[in-house]
């Protein structure tokens, strides 16, 4: 109950506050992996693999020891969920980013645009016009509302505080070492693959909830679950494809295509079908990327008191067989042993 109640209260403060302007906990930690990452580079995986787990596994420890510490003090566990989901959660700063990229659009202020869209991805904006800037908006409000959002409020519903903290120090390294480049090129594998892994499920479930929600944009759920089933698989990327593939059918817009990066471009396969986005579509894409977060924190919130429970009680009782098994074992092999050492008693004894 304290998890459910601290997950609720932490989106709820970052529906209404967005992220800490100063002294953000998310900034510190790159901080800090910057440092250990200067330390043990190396260009060669094994390096990056001793560089993950210990830039992940430190906040997972980290969360493992506050949860433990507060295991009888639910007031407790709620404030400090609530800090930690708060923390980890960007909904809020990833709709005002939309937001106010459509408006700058509609405006016909480009140049204002391009030095925007540095908020929201990594692409080089210097000679792109209304239509790839707003592309690049729905497509990274798409693959950033399971990051941001959905994936951290499932993570944090089924492991707590080492989840949330855990989930977003992986997804942080995987954007600091996980692109594509002569430098990270293997020392990034290691995180790149963790993230991979950790968003498997949580953007499955964003395809699947930007569907139920299309409607609150004018959207059609037919058309977004059509194009889903049959777009999301064609994305380099296993995971953001599930999520693009899901808002292009919503907004009935065509996502993909060539992407140029600083020093590299990559050309993708087309999700959706219809006109490129607009800048009137990015309203749109904001409103379902908001509709996902409410019904994604509805489900987290129910997850511990429901199917959480049901998990654990199941698991309990497992341990508890296991040790009764175990017992009975052990047991079974005094009694072997008894009778052994009887026996040779026994032959001890008749032969004297």
């Amino acid at each position: 109950m304290a998890n459910a109640v601290g997950l609720l209260a932490g989106y709820a403060l970052d529906r209404v506050l967005g992220d800490p302007r100063r002294w953000h906990p998310v900034a510190g930690f790159g901080q800090a992996a910057s440092t250990l990452e200067r330390r043990l580079y190396r260009p060669d995986r094994t390096a990056g693999t001793a560089f993950t787990a210990l830039a992940v596994g430190g906040p997972v420890l980290l969360g493992a020891v506050a949860a433990a510490a507060t295991r009888h003090r639910p007031v407790t566990r709620a404030v400090l969920v609530a800090a930690g989901t708060w923390t980890v959660l960007g909904g809020r700063t990833l709709r005002h980013e939309a937001t106010v990229m459509g408006r700058t659009l509609r405006d016909g202020d480009l140049p204002a645009a391009r030095r925007r869209l540095g908020h929201l991805c990594g692409r080089d904006p210097s000679t792109l016009g209304e239509s790839e800037l707003a592309r690049a908006t729905v497509e990274s409000v798409a693959e950033n509302t399971s990051d941001a959002v959905v994936a951290p409020l499932l993570w944090g519903a089924v492991a707590g505080l080492p989840g949330l903290l855990g989930y977003r120090a992986a997804n942080t390294l995987d954007a600091m070492v996980g692109h594509r480049s002569t430098r990270y090129a293997r020392f990034g594998t290691p995180a790149a693959r963790l993230d991979d892994a950790l968003n498997l499920v949580p953007s499955r479930l964003t395809g699947l909830l930007t569907i139920a929600v299309a409607p609150i944009a004018h959207g059609d759920r037919q058309r977004a679950w059509r194009v889903w089933r049959r777009d999301r698989n064609d994305h380099p990327s296993p995971n953001a494809g599930q999520c693009e593939a899901a808002m292009a059918g919503a907004l009935g817009v065509r996502l993909g295509g060539r992407n140029v990066y600083f020093g590299r471009s990559e050309v993708r396969p087309f999700l959706g079908d219809g006109p490129r986005p607009e800048a009137r579509h990015l309203k749109r894409a904001a409103r379902i990327s908001g509709a996902v977060g409410l019904a994604a924190v509805g489900l987290a919130a129910a997850y511990p008191v429901t199917l959480g429970r049901l998990v654990g009680a199941v698991s309990r009782r497992a341990l508890i067989g296991a040790v009764g098994r175990r017992g009975q074992s052990a047991a079974a092999g005094g009694r072997g042993l008894a009778g052994m050492a009887g026996d040779a008693g026994a032959r001890r004894g008749s032969g004297r």
